[in-house]
């Protein structure tokens, strides 16, 4: 089974917890001082929340796998898009210890496909909740979003 990852900058982790929760309608399946979790069945999605940020907003999208076939399947597909393709094994992120790959769609967005092997104690494996420790995007993909005018 695979299951969409979604993840979220927020500026105030605790007024975001108190609003996702009311709209998925259950608590956080894990839930840090910095970091919140959501496993999902309706709608079937990993929706995670942090202040790990650069900035308030979408951080990176992702598919989750539960076998290691179903996340080499994907790893194959991504080689065929001919994209930059990163690949992490045993790393520790937000909280989690896993296996990866990272690519940048054609517009810059970060997209992870993982399969989780274990829990971590630590965000990214480091004691600090400070906001500035972002996520675990790797930094050559991390894309800084701009704000571009519309002409009429």
């Amino acid at each position: 089974m695979k299951r969409m990852h979604l993840h979220v900058s927020v500026e105030d982790i605790t007024q975001s917890i108190g609003f996702y929760s009311h709209l998925f309608g259950a608590s956080p399946t894990v839930s840090k001082p910095d970091y919140a979790k959501w496993m999902l069945d309706d709608p079937l999605v990993n929706f995670a929340i942090s202040k790990r940020g650069g900035k308030a907003g979408l951080d990176h999208i992702g598919i989750q796998v539960e076998h290691e076939s179903e996340l080499e399947e994907i790893r194959h597909r991504l080689e065929k898009a001919e994209l930059s393709l990163v690949t992490e094994e045993g790393t520790t992120c937000c909280y989690a210890k896993s296996d990866k790959h990272w690519v940048q769609d054609p517009s810059g967005i970060a997209w992870e496909t993982y399969r989780t092997l274990d829990s971590a104690p630590t965000f990214n494996g480091q004691e600090s909740t400070e906001a500035n420790a972002a996520c675990c995007v790797p930094a050559t993909q991390k894309i800084e979003f701009t704000t571009r005018k519309k002409s009429c």
